[in-house]
């Protein structure tokens, strides 16, 4: 993922789209419920999956504020997991996202 930023993004305050992709250990150790608490916690939109190839994806919308405190907990995840990396892109949202959800690892993407 290469960090894209709007002009919109960039303001601390504004509405903003992240999209991350964590690699480690993080598959069968409730890293997705662990997220799933987080979003709900911070009132972000968007979804969280497991991939393929054993990393997470997540897709968030909501305050720049609130999904830097998110990505900042994704790099932590819960106890059980070893998160390596996180690949982040910040985008501008798409207004499509509502609620917080947990997809299968057949998702069709946003």
């Amino acid at each position: 993922m290469s960090e894209e930023t709007s002009p919109e993004a960039a303001d601390t305050g504004a509405f903003a789209r992240l999209e991350a992709r964590v690699t480690g250990r993080v598959q069968g150790v409730g890293y997705r419920y662990f997220v799933l608490d987080r979003a709900a916690a911070l009132d972000v939109d968007g979804w969280v999956a497991n991939e393929p190839d054993g990393s997470v994806r997540c897709v968030v919308e909501g305050d720049r504020r609130s999904l830097e405190r998110f990505l900042a907990q994704l790099r932590e995840g819960p106890r059980g997991a070893r998160v390596e990396r996180v690949d982040e892109a910040w985008l501008a949202p798409t207004h499509s996202l509502s609620g917080f959800t947990v997809r299968s690892g057949a998702h069709p993407g946003d």
